[in-house]
Parts: structure tokens; C-alpha cells; sequence
């Protein structure tokens, strides 16, 4: 079963948010360590770069076996 270019498209839509959110709370660590750093701002800033990173990674992952499944279909 091939994968829609629709799906494919949509997918590197979902995927762009988590990296957004990682370079957002990057952005966020950076004045917080410029200004006054409270730790517990700088820890949550950092949970959640290591979520949205998992985020992406998973959905890398979902993609990559669709398209896998896809190539595996023509052989």
C-alpha cells in the first residue's frame, strides 16, 4: 500500500512542530541563562526540548516505515 503524497506532506507538517518547540525553548534557555537563570525555568525549558525531540524522532521513525512498507510493495 503506497503512501500519499498528501500523507507524506501532512507528516512533515506534524513534524515541524515539535522542532519548532526545540528551537523555541532553545531560544528560551538562551535569555534565561542572559538574564536572572532560575534553575527550575532552565530544567523545564530543557524537559521540554528532550520531549519535543522524542516527538520528532518518533514521528521520523512512523514516516520511515511508511515509506518503507511503500518501497518493500514494489519489489
Amino acid at each position: 500500500m503506497a503512501i500519499s503524497k498528501a500523507e507524506v506532506s501532512k507528516q512533515v507538517h506534524d513534524l515541524r512542530k515539535p522542532m519548532n518547540g526545540i528551537s523555541m525553548q532553545a531560544e528560551l534557555i538562551k535569555m534565561l541563562v542572559a538574564g536572572n537563570p532560575i534553575e527550575k525555568d532552565i530544567v523545564e525549558a530543557a524537559d521540554k526540548i528532550i520531549q519535543h525531540s522524542k516527538d520528532c524522532s518518533n514521528g521520523l521513525q512512523s514516516l520511515f516505515e511508511q515509506v518503507e512498507a511503500t518501497l518493500d510493495d514494489k519489489e
